[in-house]
């Protein structure tokens, strides 16, 4: 299975929004500061995931989460 993810800064309260194929460990990594994106919100809160069987549709549902309209759709969850 492959996931798309939404993530919450704890610190700043920005969101990131990624793909993967092992959620647990990219999270872990995440809150490691191990990913130069995101090392300097840490701590990360896992907001909303989705799993997909290709990769191919992971990231195409990141892609739709990084234009106007998913970014619409993520501030709806606050």
């Amino acid at each position: 299975m492959f996931y798309c993810y939404v993530l919450r800064s704890e610190k700043t309260e920005r969101r990131y929004v990624g793909s993967c194929e092992n959620l647990a460990d990219r999270i872990r990594r995440h809150n490691g500061g191990e990913s130069k994106a995101t090392k300097h919100g840490v701590p990360w809160a896992l907001i909303q995931s989705e799993a997909f069987a290709t990769r191919t549709e992971a990231t195409q549902r990141e892609r739709y989460y990084e234009t106007g309209r998913g970014r619409d759709e993520l501030d709806k969850l606050r």
